[in-house]
Order: C-alpha cells, then structure tokens, then sequence
C-alpha cells in the first residue's frame, strides 16, 4: 500500500490539520519543508549546517539543498508505505526537479484544497492568541471570558499576520505562486481537487474519501 500525496492549500485553509489526521489514520509520516529544515539544522548534520549558513546569511535556502533533504527524508523506513508532503515543491522547476530525482518512488496524487477567501479571510482575521501560544477564534472557539486565555488568563489579540488585508496580501503571493504548479499536476492526471468549505469534520470526510479513492489499496 503506497500512498506517496502532496497536500496544497491555502492559508487558513486547514491543511496542517488534515495532515495531521491523515499521517495518524494510515501511518505514514507528515513530512513538513520547515519542520525538515529547522530539524536538520537542530542536528547539525551536514545538511543542516549548510542550511544554517544560508539563512544566517539572510539568503533563500537554494532548490538543491531543499531538495536533498526532502528526497533523505522520504527515502527513510517509515515511508515506505508512502507519505504527505508539505512545502515543497512551490514551483515547477521544483516540481520538474523532484519528479526526476524520485522516479517512480515520486508524487502519485496532488490534493488541493479549495476554499473561498472570503472563508478563508473569516477563518484567520477571527484568530485571537494569547502571549503563551494559545489560541481562540471569536466565533468558532469563542473564549468563555471574552477578550481572555480560557487557560491562564492572559489578554487575548490578534496576531499583525491575522489581520483581514495581510490576510489577503498572503493570498495573493499564494495564488501567484501555485497556480501555475496546480496546473502542471493537472496535466499530468495527478490533481484532485477537494472543497476545504465548511466544518472540519465536513472537510476532513471528503479529504479522507479522495485519498482512499486516489492511492493504491
């Protein structure tokens, strides 16, 4: 049983949740470009100093490094019954680069989600956090004490990245720079698209259907 997807999405579109759901439903790892990089500097591996000297430099980490570590990672034990990749790639070169560093061991299914912004707009402009990370929406999660931390007490606000116009500035850089991978996937046969609409539970059931419909058995 091999179930090797990209997951896109959005911000606010709830893909890291879903993401989530699916790696703990069919065992396979949920395997996240910053979480890699930031572990492999952690560890100081080879890689990973690499890595470090980039960014400390203030510069973009390079396709190739990025792509080194993310085909080290999904060529491990634990997927080799398949994985969801997350970040990675964001460009057709990317794309065009993995698809031929993998093979046939590559991507088999793109899911996407499809939200409408102003959902999505909703969804992360009613975000509201307190200073030790937790957070609230002001409809969905409502804090019993408005304005305040359910946990400890702490003055709830909302982040600069949650306000409605960087909200929709974030989405704009996402349209511009996916859009074009989404139709490279097309193409090629891989692409499903999921509507992300709705209640989670809602989202999550169609997510889950796709990819039992999609992937090998």
């Amino acid at each position: 049983m091999k179930r090797r997807t990209l997951l896109v999405g959005p911000p606010g579109s709830g893909k890291g949740t879903h993401a989530k759901r699916i790696s703990s439903r069919f065992k396979i790892p949920h395997v996240a470009t910053g979480d890699m990089l930031r572990a492999e500097v952690a560890a100081a591996t080879t890689l990973g100093l690499a890595v470090r000297d980039v960014m400390e430099g203030g510069d973009l980490v390079p396709d190739e490094l990025v792509l080194e570590i993310v085909t080290t990672r999904l060529s491990q034990p634990d997927a080799s019954r398949g994985w969801l990749l997350d970040g990675f790639p964001r460009t057709i070169p990317q794309a065009l680069a993995l698809d031929d560093r993998m093979g046939s061991r590559g991507i088999d299914l793109v899911l996407t989600l499809e939200v409408p912004r102003a959902e999505i707009v909703g969804r992360i402009s009613g975000r509201r956090s307190c200073s030790s990370g937790h957070v609230f929406h002001v409809d969905a999660d409502p804090p019993r004490r408005e304005g305040f931390c359910d946990f400890d007490g702490e003055t709830l606000f909302q982040r600069q990245d949650d306000r409605p116009e960087v909200v929709l500035s974030r989405l704009e850089v996402y349209e511009r720079e996916t859009e074009p991978l989404l139709g490279h996937y097309r193409t090629s046969g891989r692409l499903v698209e999921v509507d992300g609409s709705g209640p989670p539970g809602e989202v999550y059931a169609r997510v889950e259907a796709v990819f039992l419909d999609r992937t090998d058995g």
